[in-house]
C-alpha cells in the first residue's frame, strides 16, 4: 500500500498522496469515479460475489450431495487463494435453515480447546468439564438437533494445520449417530497439505470415512477474464463499455496466474491508479505500473542495495 501511495506522489503530485492515505480511502475514491455501487475487489471472504467457475461449480455441489446424503465426512482441498473460505460460505447460505452449523477456523488447538469452542458456538459455555463430560454435552445437543428434524453440519476451515490428536478427536465425533443416521455432517476445507496429511498411515480409519474430496482449479484466462467481469457487475457497473482492455485482461490473467487472491489485488491496484491518474479505462500501462509496484522481489533487492550504499 505505501508502495502505491509513493507511485502516486511521483505521478501525480503530493494532493493525492494525502486523499489516498489509507485502502478505505482509495476505495471510496475509485468507487465514485467508476460509477460502482460497491467494492468489486474486496478481501473479504463474500459469497454475494463468488464466482462459479466449472471446478468451484463442481465442488459446491459435491459439498452440498455429500452433506444432504449425510455421508459424514467430505473434503475440499485448494491451495491458498482459490476461494475456499467464499465457497464454504455459499455452502451454508444453501444449507440455510434446514441445518444447525458451525463454523470453526481456529485450528491450532489441542483436542479438549476443540471441543470447547465447538460447544461455545453451540451456545453451551463449559468451562471446568473434562474431555468426557464435554463429549457428553455435544452428544446431547445433537441429539435435540435430531429430534427438530435438523441435520448437524460442522464446517473446519484450514483443517491442513489440525494437530493429529485433533483430527483423531474428529474421526471420533463422526462416531456421534443413531441407527438410522449420523447425528453430525463434517465438512474438512484446507490447503493441498490436507489430502496430504489424510494419506498418512496413521490417519487411515479417517481417510476411509472420507466419501468425498472436492478441488479447487486456478481459472484458465478466459474463466478470469469472465471473473472480472461477474465482479464488476455485481459491484454496478455497466459491462457495455469494458473498463479493462485486452491487453490488461490478458497480463491480468497471466501474472495471477488464475488465482483469485492475486486477481482481486492486481485489479484494486489498477482501478485505484487508474482513478488517480483519471483514466476511465483500465490499460496494460496501468496494470504494468502496479505489477511492477507489487513486485515484492524488486523491493528487496532495491532494499539490499540501499543498505550496501
Amino acid at each position: 500500500r505505501c508502495v502505491l501511495q509513493m507511485k502516486w506522489s511521483r505521478c501525480c503530485g503530493s494532493q493525492y498522496w494525502l486523499l489516498f492515505r489509507n485502502e478505505t480511502q482509495v476505495s471510496v475514491m475509485f468507487l465514485e469515479y467508476y460509477k460502482l455501487n460497491d467494492q468489486p475487489f474486496g478481501v473479504t471472504p463474500d459469497p454475494g460475489f463468488l464466482f462459479l467457475s466449472p471446478t468451484h461449480r463442481e465442488a459446491l455441489a459435491s459439498l452440498y450431495y455429500g452433506v444432504s446424503a449425510g455421508r459424514g465426512f467430505v473434503a475440499l482441498s485448494a491451495q491458498p487463494g482459490m476461494g475456499k473460505t467464499t465457497l464454504l460460505f455459499k455452502l451454508l447460505q444453501h444449507l440455510g435453515t434446514s441445518a444447525r452449523t458451525v463454523f470453526i477456523f481456529q485450528t491450532q488447538c489441542s483436542p479438549r480447546d476443540f471441543l470447547r469452542n465447538l460447544l461455545v458456538d453451540l451456545g453451551v459455555n463449559d468451562s471446568d468439564g473434562d474431555l468426557v463430560r464435554i463429549q457428553s454435552e455435544l452428544n446431547n445437543v445433537l441429539l435435540r438437533e435430531s429430534r427438530s428434524g435438523k441435520r448437524f453440519v460442522l464446517v473446519i476451515d484450514e483443517a491442513q494445520n489440525l494437530d493429529p490428536s485433533v483430527l483423531e478427536l474428529v474421526r471420533m465425533l463422526s462416531n456421534f449417530e443413531t441407527p438410522r443416521q449420523k447425528l453430525m455432517n463434517i465438512v474438512l476445507a484446507g490447503q493441498p497439505q490436507l489430502a496430504e496429511t489424510l494419506d498418512s498411515p496413521d490417519l487411515v480409519q479417517l481417510r476411509q470415512r472420507v466419501s468425498i474430496i472436492a478441488r479447487l482449479k486456478a481459472f484458465t484466462d478466459e474463466e478470469t477474464r469472465l471473473y472480472i467481469d461477474h465482479r464488476l457487475r455485481l459491484a454496478g457497473y455497466d459491462c457495455q463499455h469494458p473498463l479493462f482492455t485486452k491487453r490488461a485482461l490478458a497480463m491480468i490473467a497471466s501474472f495471477s496466474k488464475g488465482i483469485p487472491r492475486n486477481i482481486n489485488n492486481i485489479c484494486f491496484n489498477a482501478l485505484s491508479v487508474g482513478c488517480a491518474l483519471k483514466q476511465r479505462t483500465i490499460d496494460g500501462d496501468v496494470v504494468r505500473e502496479v505489477l511492477d509496484d507489487l513486485d515484492l522481489g524488486s523491493l528487496h533487492r532495491d532494499a539490499a542495495i540501499n543498505q550496501r550504499r
